[in-house]
This record gives structure tokens, C-alpha cells and sequence, in this order.
């Protein structure tokens, strides 16, 4: 019998390069061990980000390489992935229940924001993690229809101070479309919406979160600012059109949060290409490459780019967002695609060892 190396057999598993990270997996630590019994080989790998989508890819590759290794007769690859907090802007301190907060925001209105906000929730779930979404967007409110939720819809309480997230695909939501009724205008001032935010973050009792996604509202205003500045946000994502009067707010949204020290993961292209329902061609309507302009100006990257396709806002009409409605469609592909990418970039951040801001319990005792 061949006596193994193992040297050989880390070799082999070096020659694995993470497709997001682009590092082999003993640079990202995430090789926890190889055991060599005999003529078999165990690995056991576990990612810094959530990566269903290619678990079987790395099984597969790393399992060939290393039985490739003289002597080895068998190999067994086992996956997994381990979240962690990382910091926020400023060193704020943590929410409870919630490891890392990602914001999904955007220069102007009616590029998509809230749409890929949703998609990526359901996506980075489908992926593995524990993912909640918190719609900040206080005057449009919309992720309570777009995951299928009815008008009526109430979250419950907690011993009068907790609001229990409503769960929906696999995900948990808050949203102040929740507390109100469609028809009720938020006829308010900067500072009160974003107290209201501030209360649904911090009164929700999110249930040990991997990633809480904030829909945050569109514009680079004093609301979007304020929210920036103290809602301990560890990335953000930041949503626009070709167009380049969309980019140019794409600009504008890239800075404000340079400007709070929060570090933009990467850019989603929406409407990047029109694709005709009765015959499939395909045409930059808005233009092209701005996207990949605005990131090489910024040092940032293209998360994704998805196409205008009417499915796409169909399906989030109804309830039934493109990663839940056809998962194993094109589109759905690209949003876990994007969702993997964002996760593991951000893997890359400081961790935050810091303790999350305590719960605060007030009695007449």
C-alpha cells in the first residue's frame, strides 16, 4: 500500500480557488480538517459565507483532486459554512439577534431597489443562512406585498415591547406597512421616520440572524443619512439602472456611505438588458457597461447584472419573487449568484467581537 503525503493531499486541495474570494481555501481557513485513514481521505470545509449553490461543485473538485493524490483510494468531501459578525461603521455596536446588517439602497426611485432587496433575502436563504428584511422605506413600503404578504397583515407582540417578525418564505419580515393600512399616508418629518426605523430595527426580536437586509428609501437625503449614521450597518449594496442619470445617483449613494465609513460591497445592474417576451432578443435599451464604470471608479465590483424582463416584476407583483417562483431560472441564478458574491466579500470585514446592545428591562420592582 502507497503510504499517503499529506502534503500532497493539501496540495491537491490548493488547487481549489474559491470562485468569489479567488484565494484557495486553506488562505480563507476555511479547511477544518483532513483525515487520512488507510486509503481514505476525509476533508471537512466550511466557508465564511453561505454557498448551497456550489457545495456540490466543491465536493466534487476537491473530492478529484485529492483522489488524484497516489494511495488514495477514496475521498470525502463534507461542506458547511459559519457565519460571523463583522463590523459595523464607527464600532456601533450590534443588534440583538442580528450578525450582520446589509443595506440595499439607491440614489433614486424606480430603479428595482425593493425588488432586489427582496430577491436577495430569499436569495442568501435558499443559500443557507438565517436572513431577515426590515423595510425602511417608511413612505413606500412595499416588501410586505412583494413576499405574498395580505393587507392586514399584523405582527405580534411580546410582552408589549416586542414585535415578533411575520415569517414569509422562509425568511422573517418587519415592515411599518404592518402597523398601518395602505391607504395611510406618512405625512412625516425626516426625524420621525427616522425614529420609526430605529424603533422597528431595535423593538423586532429577530431570531438569531445570520443577515438582515434593510430596504432602505430611495435618495441620499437626511433620512438616509441619519439611518446611515446610526443603524450599525456592516455593507452595503447599492442598486441602479445603465442610465446615466441613474448612475450618476448611483454616484451620489456610493459616497454618502463612504462618507459614514460604510463599505459598498458591490453595485446590482437592473435593467442592463431588454429581453423581448415573444422572441428572445436581447437590447441594451438604457445602454451599456455603467455599471462596470461605476465600480471601477468607486474600487468596488458588479454584484450582478439582471435583465428587464416582465417575469421579473410579475412574479414580485404576486407574491412569489423570481428566487421562489423559478429558482432555477436564469434570473433566479444571477440573484444567488449575486448573493453568494455579496456574502463573501463581506466575509473578508473585521470581525466584530463586541457584545450587541442588551435588551433593557424596566420594572417597579
Amino acid at each position: 500500500m502507497t503510504q499517503i503525503s499529506r502534503d500532497a493531499v493539501e496540495a491537491a486541495i490548493r488547487e481549489y480557488r474559491d470562485p468569489y474570494l479567488e484565494t484557495d481555501l486553506f488562505a480563507i481557513d476555511a479547511v477544518k480538517s483532513v483525515d487520512i485513514d488507510g486509503a481514505w481521505v476525509t476533508v471537512n470545509v466550511e466557508l465564511p459565507y453561505p454557498a448551497e449553490g456550489i457545495a456540490g461543485a466543491l465536493r466534487q473538485l476537491v473530492g478529484n483532486a485529492v483522489e488524484s493524490v497516489p494511495g488514495v483510494d477514496e475521498a470525502t468531501v463534507n461542506t458547511g459554512h459559519a457565519v460571523r459578525a463583522h463590523q459595523a461603521q464607527k464600532d456601533l455596536q450590534s443588534i440583538a439577534g442580528v450578525k450582520n446588517i446589509i443595506a440595499v439602497a439607491s440614489g433614486k426611485g424606480g430603479v428595482g431597489k425593493s425588488t432586489t432587496a427582496v430577491n436577495l433575502a430569499l436569495a442568501l436563504q435558499m443559500e443557507g443562512a438565517r436572513v431577515g428584511i426590515l423595510d425602511a422605506d417608511i413612505y413606500g413600503p412595499s416588501v410586505g406585498m412583494m413576499l405574498g404578504l395580505p393587507e392586514g397583515t399584523r405582527p405580534q407582540t411580546r410582552d408589549n415591547k416586542w414585535f415578533i417578525p411575520v415569517p414569509a418564505h422562509g425568511v422573517e419580515a418587519m415592515s411599518m406597512a404592518f402597523l398601518v393600512t395602505d391607504k395611510t399616508p406618512m405625512v412625516w418629518r425626516g426625524p420621525m421616520v427616522s425614529g420609526a426605523v430605529q424603533q422597528l430595527l431595535t423593538q423586532t426580536q429577530w431570531n438569531d440572524l445570520d443577515y438582515l437586509i434593510v430596504d432602505m428609501p430611495p435618495g441620499t437625503g437626511d433620512i438616509q443619512l441619519t439611518l446611515a449614521q446610526k443603524v450599525p450597518v456592516t455593507g452595503a449594496v447599492v442598486v441602479t439602472t445603465p442610465q446615466d442619470i441613474a448612475l450618476l445617483d448611483c454616484k451620489k449613494g456610493i459616497e454618502m456611505f463612504r462618507k459614514v465609513d460604510i463599505p459598498v460591497l458591490g453595485v446590482i445592474e437592473n435593467m442592463s438588458v431588454h429581453i423581448c417576451s415573444n422572441c428572445g432578443h436581447h437590447e441594451p435599451l438604457f445602454g451599456e457597461g455603467g455599471g462596470h464604470r461605476v465600480a471601477e471608479s468607486y474600487d468596488t465590483t458588479v454584484l450582478g447584472q439582471l435583465p428587464l424582463h416582465m417575469t421579473i416584476r410579475e412574479q414580485t407583483d404576486s407574491g412569489q419573487p423570481t428566487v421562489v417562483a423559478e429558482p432555477d431560472s436564469e434570473v433566479a441564478r444571477i440573484y444567488r449568484d449575486s448573493a453568494r458574491r455579496m456574502a463573501a466579500l463581506l466575509s473578508r470585514r473585521e470581525r466584530n467581537l463586541s457584545s450587541p446592545i442588551p435588551s433593557i428591562s424596566i420594572s417597579d420592582d
